[in-house]
């Protein structure tokens, strides 16, 4: 099967990031900044790097961003008016999925007018989660699933230890469903699919699914 190729266009902290995860990931990436050091570091590890400005439509459209199975416009606070230009025209082109960084709700709305698939807030959206670990006792990590879903990791509540999953009754109880159970064995977490006789045990990590809310209320009630 060939392997996915992705552009990512803007090579702050952000854009260098999540080219280099992509990389690690098995994607072919192109790696684009205006920035001379930015391409000379991204070469060490992207498919290939790119000087250019990517607001200059040849330019762009030399990168062959149709081709592209995803593009990602990271251009973030050095300037929100090239990251909603790039954008447009990425669009314009027919480019087949765009995902942009927004800086704010304003930037945000821009970005989805001008026709972004996805529009990312990254800086928000790590605020929100480190809130929550902070906030609920034994919450690890949330990773929202759009509006109506999220995923949990919640340290086991010692309430919960020595009961099975059908004794707990979560789904009924706070609306959420235990997916996944990360048990730690000679120092190592193993990755378990539950069962309904699946007994909780102690330093178990458990991996809910259900509306962004439905955990925090139970880590806030148990």
């Amino acid at each position: 099967m060939a392997r996915q190729q992705a552009l990512v266009i803007g090579l702050g902290q952000f854009g260098m990031a999540v080219a280099r995860a992509l990389v690690d990931n098995g994607v072919e990436v192109l790696a684009v900044d205006r920035r001379a050091d930015r391409i000379q570091a991204a070469a060490a590890f992207a498919t290939n790097a790119s000087q250019l400005d990517a607001t200059d439509e040849a330019q762009l459209a030399e990168l062959a961003p149709t081709s592209r199975d995803l593009v990602i416009v990271a251009i973030g606070d050095e300037s929100r008016e090239a990251s909603i230009m790039v954008t447009a025209l990425l669009r314009q082109m027919g480019t087949r999925r765009v995902l942009a960084r927004a800086t704010d709700d304003l930037h945000a709305r821009i970005l989805r007018l001008v026709g972004a698939h996805e529009v990312v807030h990254p800086e928000r959206a790590f605020g929100e989660r480190l809130a929550s670990r902070l906030s609920f006792r034994g919450i690890l990590d949330v990773l929202p699933l759009g509006a109506d879903l999220a995923i949990t990791e919640l340290q086991a509540p010692q309430a919960f230890v020595g009961s099975s999953l059908k004794e707990l009754g979560l789904p009924g109880r706070f609306q959420v469903t235990v997916v996944a159970l990360r048990r730690q064995q000679e120092g190592a977490g193993r990755l378990l699919l539950p069962r309904a006789d699946t007994v909780v045990q102690a330093d178990d990590v458990l991996v809910l699914v259900g509306p962004p809310r439905a955990a925090h209320e139970l880590a806030d009630r148990i």
